[in-house]
């Protein structure tokens, strides 16, 4: 009788232990699922945005250069000071040396790497009208949140003011491509192509490295630095703007605030005007100051986002730094504790590098915090 009953405990002592390991398997599990959207929706920014006022800035981007030293426009930030390198993920080599693909360029002074029109940049039939909209329960909750705020919004939160959003109106809405509503991009309408032309498109150029069908007009909405809606609008290169209208939901859903997102015509195409504003911005054709050779921005392929308060930042010999906008001096040392700082914690750099976009910050030479790029 002794052995059956000591044999009923082992037995149950051993189901208890079974079940133990499988909750502990289930916890671990359910953290390693959690999304991005999640963790931001628990950390949200903070809403306080500090006081700055100064002078116009320098253009900041992927690879500049400031002071001689110049770098790479691609994801590793190899070493400069001089020295060639590798232009990160398409090879491309820098400023004064055998040409390769160019970053962003500088309209105050070469500030980065520069090199030959990049072969990959997609052709006008580009795949990305093809993509299916995203339909499913997983979305239902963030859609419900953008259709409130869209019915709430008024005149005063800048939905009449956005140069692009007029100008396309409902003319290009057959071609539009919806993510979620107030997320779209469609295609150029002739207004639009008009208004950038000679500002932020050449007007010149018998064959310009990318031409007008390449682009599409992007749509979103944001969280301003008050924590309203507001809408903004970017003109981007097709090849990512499926990347970007996912990237953009995502930080609006988890409340990320942005201060404003304007085309860069709106300060005729000066990106030391647009940035001092902390304005977030994308494409701008124009070539490295001092070269012959065209920054990602004029391909529509990278992005600068809250860039006062993640400012471009080059070395000197000297040990001294340069800043660019000088109105973001404040905000050169990253060790500082502020609102609106891009860091590897940041939800805005994991959604980027989450798309595949690489970032200036991880340059080891100089760091450009505000800027994405992407080599489609």
């Amino acid at each position: 009788m002794n052995q059956r009953w000591n044999a009923l405990l082992k037995g149950l002592a051993a189901i208890g232990a079974v079940f133990v390991i499988c909750i502990s398997l289930g916890r671990i599990i359910g953290i390693g699922s959690e999304t991005l959207g999640d963790i931001a929706r628990e950390y949200p920014q903070p809403t306080v945005a500090p006081e700055y006022g100064g002078n116009a800035q320098g253009d900041s981007s992927d690879g500049s250069q400031i002071g001689g030293n110049t770098q790479d426009g691609g994801s590793d930030g190899s070493q400069i000071g001089g020295n060639t390198q590798d232009g990160g993920s398409d090879g491309a080599q820098i400023e004064g040396n055998a040409p390769g693909n160019s970053s962003d360029g500088a309209q105050n002074g070469a500030r980065e790497p520069v090199g030959n029109s990049p072969s990959d940049v997609p052709g006008s039939q580009n795949a990305a009208y093809d993509i299916e909209n995203p339909t499913g329960d997983a979305w239902a909750s963030g859609k419900d949140i953008v259709t409130d705020n869209l019915q709430n919004m008024t005149e005063s939160d800048g939905g009449l003011s956005l140069a692009g959003l007029s100008l396309n109106g409902e003319s290009m809405a057959d071609a539009r491509i919806t993510w979620e509503e107030g997320f779209y991009y469609e295609p150029l309408s002739q207004e639009l192509v008009d208004y950038i032309t000679g500002v932020s498109y050449p007007n010149d150029l018998e064959k310009p490295a990318i031409t007008v069908e390449d682009l599409c007009y992007l749509h979103v909405l944001y969280r301003d630095f008050e924590g309203n809606s507001a809408e903004g609008e970017l003109i981007c290169n097709q090849a990512i703007a499926q990347d970007l209208v996912e990237i953009f939901h995502e930080l609006y859903k988890a409340e990320y605030q942005i201060e404003r997102i304007r085309l860069i015509d709106v300060y005729g195409g000066d990106d030391d005007l647009s940035m001092t504003d902390n304005n977030t911005s994308c494409f701008n054709y124009r070539i490295v100051a001092g070269s012959s050779s065209l920054s990602r921005h004029a391909y529509g392929l990278a992005i600068d986002i809250n860039p006062l308060y993640n400012p471009y930042i080059t070395y000197n010999k000297d040990h001294t730094i340069n800043v660019s906008p000088e109105a973001g001096e404040d905000y050169a040392d990253r060790s500082k504790a502020f609102p609106y700082k891009i860091d590897e914690e940041d939800l805005c750099y994991r959604l980027f590098k989450e798309h595949g976009f690489s970032w200036g910050g991880d340059w080891n030479s100089c760091k450009d915090y505000q800027h994405f790029q992407k080599i489609p």
